[in-house]
């Protein structure tokens, strides 16, 4: 089996692993779905200000609840689908694809061994709204950010961000169904060349184009050091 097909495996292994997620992870996501509706309610509630300041002290008290429970001191595998085959999998911290994180719409991506394609889907709440009814343009580039990441399976070794644009053709709306693909072009030395589209039925809404630098996977080892280090100083 070749790099590539091993971390295109590791991928689809994640996925079928996500429904029997170990641990808390499972409850945790059941907080995140409970905090994306909180998140999408307040961005369009029209509610006294009495209620808003009682529900903010509910919110203040869950927070502090949240201060005396342990801390995750060495968070599992790597949060981000770019890079992939440098060090264990675990992206429900993502904060676009992560089923655990609030921050997430999430999206969902799969990466198309076939055809050399990661296919999306996403759909974006109220909380990421900028122009009335469409997207911020910001989140539309995070989305591809991650995607165009995922689509460097295919060229045999993870990448990290070198550049993104993002060319918007039309208002990306709200509350609606997002379809999303993400390629894998060229690779020149180690600059890894993405490109993608997104569309909200037949309607092209954007698309861009990505360089990513290939980073060598001892890289990763030394990056989640730091942060343990930096964990233990604070």
């Amino acid at each position: 089996m070749s790099d590539i097909d091993e971390t295109i495996e590791q991928i689809r292994s994640y996925r079928e692993q996500l429904e029997q997620a170990p641990g808390t992870w499972p409850a945790k996501r059941i907080l995140t779905a409970a905090i994306r509706n909180l998140l999408d309610c307040l961005c369009a509630t029209d509610a006294p200000e009495e209620e808003l300041l009682a529900i903010a002290a509910q919110v203040d008290a869950s927070a502090a609840r949240f201060q005396s429970q342990p801390r995750m001191i060495d968070p599992p595998g790597v949060a981000e689908g770019s890079l992939a085959g440098g060090m264990e999998m675990f992206m429900d911290r993502s904060p676009v694809v992560g089923r655990s994180n609030p921050l997430a719409p999430p999206a969902e991506l799969e990466p198309d061994d076939a055809e050399k394609i990661v296919r999306g889907r996403v759909s974006f709440g109220r909380a990421y709204e900028g122009a009335p009814g469409c997207v911020h343009g910001g989140y539309v580039a995070a989305v591809f950010d991650e995607a165009l990441g995922m689509a460097c399976v295919f060229s045999g070794v993870p990448g990290m961000t070198g550049e993104i644009t993002v060319r918007y053709r039309a208002p990306t709306p709200i509350q609606t169904p997002l379809r999303l693909e993400a390629r894998f072009d060229r690779q020149d030395g180690r600059k890894i060349y993405n490109s993608g589209q997104l569309w909200a039925g037949d309607v092209l809404v954007a698309e861009s184009t990505g360089v990513f630098i290939s980073i060598a996977r001892d890289k990763f080892e030394s990056l989640r050091q730091a942060q343990l280090e930096r964990e233990q100083k604070g």
